[in-house]
């Protein structure tokens, strides 16, 4: 307030009494600055602990929780099981670092893909996960499932050398107010990439979960 020791009487505690104002607004500010820093560093270390360090992709726990939510929530969901096909290949012609860049390509193609709600996830290796929420009809699903196998069929340039790859997926339709579990849609969904795998590869196989 600009106010001096002439200002005030010499018997006044006015000063004393500012001071101990000021001093609390200080401390009071200082804590605000150290809790925002200790929450913005919290949340930066979840979500890192739900990321995969290559893609940017949710790990493989992130997808509990996403398959979890999606279940909590009632509605029906797409569950999609992504394997690349001859992946391995580049590993081995070109280097874990050319491997490294296919799939940092892949998880832009499936970003691409899919929407705001969904939640797409890179489990290890060149496996993916999508959990599409809605219940879209066949054929918009399988125009969908038909771009990302596209997208991803592209041919990748490493180094100037372009990688070629394809995927197969595995869809499940997951209806409204199912009873299954996580573990058995992830078997259903395994079981229709697999589907996917024998009929040729670089396809999508489509599969509902009874009611």
């Amino acid at each position: 307030h600009a106010l001096t020791q002439d200002d005030l009487g010499p018997a006044s505690l006015a000063p004393e009494l500012l001071y101990l104002v000021e001093a609390n607004a200080a401390v009071r500010a200082e804590l605000a600055r150290l809790t925002a820093r200790l929450h913005g560093a919290r949340q930066t270390a979840e979500a890192r602990a739900l990321t995969d360090g290559l893609t940017g992709l949710g790990n493989r726990r992130a997808l509990e929780m996403a398959l979890d939510r999606a279940l909590a929530e009632g509605g029906g969901f797409v569950l999609v099981h992504l394997d690349l096909d001859h992946f391995k290949p580049v590993n081995d012609r070109l280097g874990h670092a050319a491997g490294d860049h296919v799939l940092a390509a892949v998880a832009r193609v499936l970003r691409g893909v899919t929407r705001a709600g969904d939640h797409v996830a890179r489990l290890g290796g060149d496996e993916f996960v999508l959990v599409l929420r809605g219940l879209p009809d066949a054929r918009r699903l399988e125009g969908m499932l038909a771009r990302l196998i596209r997208g991803v069929a592209r041919p990748i340039r490493y180094q100037g050398t372009p990688c070629r790859i394809s995927a197969s997926l595995g869809a499940l339709r997951v209806p409204a107010g199912t009873a299954a579990t996580p573990e058995a849609l992830m078997q259903a969904a395994d079981a229709a990439l697999y589907a996917a795998k024998r009929a040729g590869r670089g396809r999508a196989v489509l599969a509902d979960l009874p009611v």
